[in-house]
């Protein structure tokens, strides 16, 4: 292990705030602890595979920068702190692949508003994480940079899409990271990783410059070790944006405020449809567990159900690819990205540039999305399914008139070894079962580490009510302050250039 009390060799264990403090303190500056985290990655992510992309030269110029910036002494909190983003997050002058051949070289001239904001903050990018193709997927296996392996057993996966991010937070490769969730992509890897992530209320972090996949339902978030950093960046993140048109104009609170208050009166909804058939028995005990933790600390469990819950599922994968056919119709040779090579013609240039250029996952999603949108199947399939969505939201609306905030678990079972579910896409999009249903309600939800089955990490599902993350961050925050599941780390990723 490391030494633990040299603060130079030890930075990679620091959270966010402790990273903060440190350069408020001096104790390093962001040079240094910039190039620790380059030198990291350079030696530990060939096994992990959690970045597309690295940013040496780029890095050290934005920590130079930053340095300087708090020596004039005019820098705001996250002027100086690493971080890494997910590579669907355009990025001027740094290829976004979003985990596809397809924009294996793309370039975007401009920068994401969610990337313009942490620029803003001074924070330095590492580099661009790995992903599921297009955030296809849940176990970060559709990549076309290969897959993500999970830090605490390199034989499973780390969830997805978010895989990249989530293990490069695990592996202690970046303090933190900025990931997307359209039905689950930052809470499910989160789980599976046993780190923190939120999903925001839909509309309070910028969509504009994060590249689409289902734009009714993606939402870009923080992930991070505890709750506290994943207020620190969503400080960062959420911001109104008039250049995206589902960004909601509201003022952004700071989400570090009220972390400390007690949770004496809070009230926790227990849905019963999320303890049926299909968890796993270690997982349940390890969810039960946390919340008899949070009853200790002055809360009460209320039984609920959300009657249209076993229905999510189905919804979201009439949605969720219908919007993705419509969105990926713009990846056709033309303007940017890849192309055949020699087309005979536009049509045939158009069909081998999409057959060579997306995976088997992103082509199953967009022939179920046409298929959903096509004339005698609109009726039946995709306006079926938004009216579910809207039953299914309405039993959240209900819930919430007397529960303060939803728990359960975050994912049936912990991480799966690799290939275990590539050949039946049902299995695999069941494992998203507990956390869509936020998605397609446009809640905010959030996972927090609160146990290990078979030394794999297990997450506890937190949902709030809409704009609400402010408690979610406190009772996460407030369950961190007693346990330590978020200070488990994995083995092995303390072995780097010789540190013993």
């Amino acid at each position: 292990m490391t030494d633990q009390h040299s603060p130079k060799k030890s930075m990679h264990n620091k959270t966010i705030a402790e990273i903060i403090a440190g350069l408020d303190a001096g104790e390093f500056t962001s040079v240094e602890i910039t190039q620790h985290y380059l030198d990291r990655i350079k030696q530990l992510d060939s096994t992990y595979n959690s970045y597309i992309t690295v940013n040496e030269d780029d890095a050290l110029a934005q920590a130079e920068a930053a340095d300087k910036r708090r020596a004039e002494g005019n820098a705001p909190a996250f002027c100086g702190v690493p971080i890494a983003h997910k590579d669907i997050f355009c990025t001027n002058g740094v290829r976004t692949s979003c985990g596809s051949k397809m924009l294996d070289n793309f370039v975007p001239p401009y920068d994401a508003t969610v990337v313009e904001n942490f620029a803003n903050a001074g924070a330095v990018v590492l580099g661009k994480t790995n992903m599921d193709e297009f955030a296809m997927g849940s176990s970060n296996e559709t990549s076309f940079y290969g897959p993500v392996k999970n830090p605490w057993d390199t034989n499973t996966v780390p969830g997805g899409s978010s895989g990249g991010s989530a293990a490069a937070v695990a592996a202690h490769l970046t303090p933190g990271a900025t990931a997307t969730d359209t039905g689950g992509s930052i809470r499910q890897p989160a789980a599976l990783c046993g780190i923190t992530g939120l999903k925001p209320t839909y509309g309070r972090v910028s969509r504009w410059g994060m590249i689409a996949f289902a734009s009714s339902l993606d939402q870009g978030g923080p992930m991070a070790r505890t709750a506290e950093d994943c207020a620190l960046m969503l400080n960062v993140m959420a911001s109104f944006d008039s250049k995206d048109s589902t960004s909601i104009d509201r003022e952004v609170p700071d989400y570090t405020k009220n972390l400390n208050q007690p949770l004496s009166g809070l009230k926790i909804g227990i849905p019963k449809e999320y303890f049926e058939e299909g968890l796993n028995p270690g997982t349940e005990k390890a969810v039960r567990d946390a919340l008899a933790e949070l009853e200790k600390q002055g809360a009460t469990l209320v039984n609920i159900s959300l009657p249209n819950s076993k229905l999510a599922v189905p919804a979201y994968y009439v949605i969720a690819p219908a919007e993705a056919s419509a969105n990926l119709s713009r990846f056709d040779g033309v303007r940017y990205g890849h192309r055949c090579e020699d087309p005979k013609d536009l049509r045939d240039m158009y069909m081998r540039t999409r057959a060579e250029g997306f995976g088997d996952e992103v082509k199953r999603r967009i022939m179920v999305g046409a298929y959903c949108l096509s004339a005698g199947y609109y009726d039946a399939y995709y306006r079926k399914a938004q009216q579910v969505r809207r039953r299914i939201k309405q039993d959240f609306v209900d819930a919430f008139e007397q529960v303060d905030v939803i728990m359960g678990p975050t994912s049936p079972s912990p991480a799966f070894e690799f290939g275990s579910k590539g050949d039946d896409p049902v299995a695999m999009y069941l494992e998203d079962i507990y956390t869509i249903a936020t998605n397609l309600a446009g809640l905010p939800g959030m996972s927090v580490p609160c146990g290990l089955v078979d030394d794999k990490p297990v997450g506890l599902q937190i949902i709030g009510n809409y704009f609400d993350e402010s408690r979610m961050l406190n009772v996460a925050h407030q369950f961190q302050q007693v346990t330590d599941w978020h200070q488990q780390t994995p083995a092995n990723i303390d072995v780097a250039g010789g540190e013993k």
